[in-house]
């Protein structure tokens, strides 16, 4: 996808760190900014390439933001902009990519870059990528034997598995 046709959806509720990554990202996409869950909702469309999403926010957190737009049935990417390190948890979490802030201008379009190069309609492809992307994740924060003693991150592993054939 061509970065001038990309629109991206920065969601954050700090309105300053907001601003900050619009104008990081504004001479290569064109962007939206949602200082909330409950207008980032209003804003997510057809139109939305790429979100980057706070995960903790008031009223609605960020997974809970990108489990309705999926459920909306947006072929949004969403990218998970936060200050929480990975857990276990992010097995159960709907997102394409995960960043720890703080966050850099190049860690931003890097992110996006790479996220509006694929396409939306490739469901296994981009389940494969999401489900690689956590396993690195965790892999990256745990050690051997927390991950092969984790029961659901086992399970996650053979399911991870059976789709790569």
């Amino acid at each position: 996808m061509n970065k001038q046709n990309t629109t991206v959806l920065i969601v954050e509720d700090e309105p300053n760190l907001a601003d900050l990554y619009a104008t990081w990202l504004t001479t290569e996409y064109t962007i939206e900014v949602a200082y909330g869950a409950e207008e980032a909702l209003e804003k997510a469309g057809d139109s939305i390439d790429v979100m980057l999403l706070d995960r903790r926010m008031p009223k609605l957190s960020g997974n809970q933001v990108s489990e309705r737009v999926r459920e909306a049935g947006h072929q949004i990417r969403v990218a998970m902009v936060t200050a929480v390190e990975p857990d276990f948890d992010i097995l159960e979490l709907s997102f394409d990519d995960y960043i720890v802030k703080p966050v850099s201008r190049e860690d931003l379009l890097d992110t996006v870059s790479e996220l509006s190069a694929r396409d939306p309609r490739d469901e296994e492809g981009n389940t494969l990528y999401e489900l690689s992307r956590k396993k690195a994740l965790l892999e990256d924060q745990k050690s051997s034997h927390e991950l092969q003693t984790h029961e659901t991150y086992q399970k996650f592993l053979k399911d991870l598995e059976s789709l790569q054939g």
